[in-house]
């Protein structure tokens, strides 16, 4: 499959194999070798989600938050929508628990993996 991938503003085109066994989610494959660890988002110096905060799965913009800080949540509860090329996407509560923390306001730009939100 052949995409166009454009990092800093500079396109390529790209070869992507598409494998049935491929490498779990979040390993990255260089060279044919085995599964290795992926890097640490860097996102302008933001942090990789902890504790019990929730990751973006995506990077992308939050575009709203769907509840507020103090709020009783169920796993699968829609936190927070982050908005990436022009769609939007639900994040969701992975656990039940109370909304702690937002750690990204509306309008701000966020890496894969960043913390969003936390829930207790």
């Amino acid at each position: 499959m052949k995409l166009k991938v454009t990092v800093d503003q500079v396109p390529y085109d790209v070869d992507v194999e598409v494998v049935k066994d491929a490498a779990p989610l979040g390993a990255v494959v260089i060279g044919g070798g085995g599964p290795t660890q992926a890097p640490a988002p860097s996102g302008g110096g933001a942090a990789a989600a902890a504790g019990n905060a929730v990751p973006a799965p995506l990077a992308g913009t939050v575009l709203r938050h769907s509840v507020e800080v103090g709020a009783k949540v169920n796993a699968g509860d829609v936190l927070l929508v982050l908005e990436a090329m022009k769609m939007e996407t639900d994040v969701t509560s992975p656990r039940a628990g109370t909304v702690k923390a937002f750690l990204a306001d509306p309008g701000t730009a966020v890496a894969v993996g960043q913390g969003l939100v936390e829930v207790e």
